[in-house]
């Protein structure tokens, strides 16, 4: 309680002290009111608002146009002839002409650039194997797009994203939950009309015969791989939907989905992420952790309904086809162990330099490997040499690196999501924008959590509200604990 003391006179004339109580936050009566304080908007530059819109596109078109698609539309993307334009994605595009614009935001575009690179040291590690990489694509006389769109846009769009704000990221985060979402809907109806929305090509061939959906991310395996990606940063970072009920139904949708497209390798890993939080959970509540009971109860309640599902959908045969693919999944294992035995074929001096293109496809042809080397690292040494292939693996390594100190820790659940993605399929070996969208997942999802600041003095942070629990009950000023 706080005390004033008043002055009241007496009959003898002589003043006397008194002390007038005032209850705790009462307002002293003559004590002036403060104004609210005023909310100030911070007005954004027109340039900044072009960025943020040029990177909205840029997100919405990276998992919406596919190089099937670009095919289809006989755009020379992946196919021989064509002019420049058409070799480049149109993400590529976007990305570049917002991050020129953050260059001579400020009037001085070798300052900002040095700016930008100061505080992600790593990456000039990345940018000079990318260079190096370059020199020998040029000096050998091979198409440069390649490495562009794979290896050079992921980088750029890495720099623009960490220079936005969360009010400019807000936008960009809704548009890859609707482009992702939108991508398993149509992967359920590719898979249950037969009708596909795109042909399956790899280059100029047309794949036939093949059941599996591939939606707008044009393959398959890359629609799995970008889902199970999803589905990982979901669980292990609740946050990005903070609502139980909800995240619990967009993770079975995208589970579900996997069945569609079909990709065996992201299914078990998202499998085996699944079966760790619950054994992790398990082993605290073996050891007295306390869960709420409602928590309990819908688990229980979920776990039923699963159960009932996974019941119904086998009984109507709907898994059949993804069963079939362990079982008998058309020589694709044996395409794998073909690739091992791939490099024995070439001598020394092809290995560290790089063997001649036209006799690579005459061998990928006599061994079955038409729709490429299913694996990244083997890949790379058949296109550009032993060398290159570890100044590109260090590169990539710096790379990760750079990515995870800035990102949530469940973005290493991904970064090895993506290791063993590229060890299993032609993944980024080849002309493609996966590496690029599996960024966007990352930065756009998994940022790392800010930490509050603390007061001077003070070893925890200074709440910013007390919460009504922390009032004692029956008591009418408010008095703490």
């Amino acid at each position: 309680m706080t005390p004033r003391r008043a002055m009241r006179p007496t009959l003898s004339g002589g003043p006397v002290m008194t002390r007038v109580i005032h209850p705790v936050g009462a307002r002293h009566p003559t004590a002036m009111r403060s104004p609210p304080p005023r909310r100030t908007v911070a007005r954004r530059s027109p340039i900044d608002i072009a960025v943020t819109t040029l990177m909205f596109g840029a997100v919405i078109v990276t998992f919406t146009i596919s190089p099937a698609m670009l095919t289809d539309w006989h755009i020379h993307y992946l196919t021989s002839g064509g002019i420049f334009i058409e070799k480049v994605h149109p993400a590529t595009y976007l990305t570049f002409t917002g991050f020129g614009l953050l260059l001579i935001r400020q009037g001085n575009p070798i300052a900002e650039l040095g700016r930008m690179l100061s505080e992600a040291k790593l990456l000039l590690l990345y940018l000079f194997c990318w260079l190096f990489l370059l020199v020998q694509v040029v000096v050998l006389n091979r198409p440069f797009t390649v490495i562009i769109d794979t290896f050079l846009l992921p980088i750029v769009l890495f720099l623009v994203i960490l220079q936005l704000s969360p009010i400019q990221r807000k936008p960009l985060i809704w548009a890859l939950h609707g482009t992702l979402l939108l991508n398993v809907a149509l992967g359920y109806f590719e898979y249950a009309t037969g009708h596909r929305l795109f042909p399956l090509t790899l280059g100029s061939t047309l794949v036939v015969g093949e059941w599996r959906s591939a939606a707008l991310l044009g393959h398959p395996l890359t629609a799995s791989g970008i889902v199970a990606g999803y589905i990982i940063a979901l669980l292990l970072r609740p946050q990005i939907c903070p609502a139980p009920v909800l995240r619990l139904a967009i993770i079975t949708i995208c589970l579900g989905s996997m069945m569609a497209f079909g990709g065996r390798t992201a299914l078990v890993c998202v499998l085996v992420v699944i079966g760790a939080i619950l054994s992790v959970t398990g082993l605290h509540l073996l050891r007295g952790s306390r869960t709420p009971l409602l928590n309990v109860i819908l688990a229980m309640c979920a776990v039923f309904a699963l159960g009932i599902g996974l019941f119904i959908a086998l009984d109507l045969g709907i898994f059949d086809k993804m069963l079939l693919r362990f079982s008998s999944d058309k020589g694709s294992t044996l395409a794998r162990y073909a690739t091992f035995s791939f490099l024995s074929h070439f001598d020394w001096h092809e290995l560290i330099f790089g063997p001649n293109p036209t006799r690579v496809n005459a061998l990928q042809a006599q061994y079955g490997l038409n729709y490429g080397i299913e694996n990244f690292w083997i890949s790379c040494i058949v296109q550009f040499g032993l060398i290159h292939t570890i100044v590109l693996t260090i590169g990539i390594a710096a790379f990760f690196v750079e990515l995870l100190r800035r990102s949530h820790p469940a973005a290493l659940a991904i970064t090895l999501l993506i290791i063993v993605i590229a060890l299993s399929a032609v993944s980024f070996s080849s002309k493609s924008i996966q590496l690029v969208q599996f960024i966007i997942l990352v930065t756009l999802l998994l940022p790392r959590d800010r930490v509050r600041q603390l007061s001077p003095g003070l070893s925890k942070p200074i709440p910013t509200a007390l919460h009504r629990s922390s009032l004692q009950p029956g008591t009418s000023h408010g008095y703490l604990r």
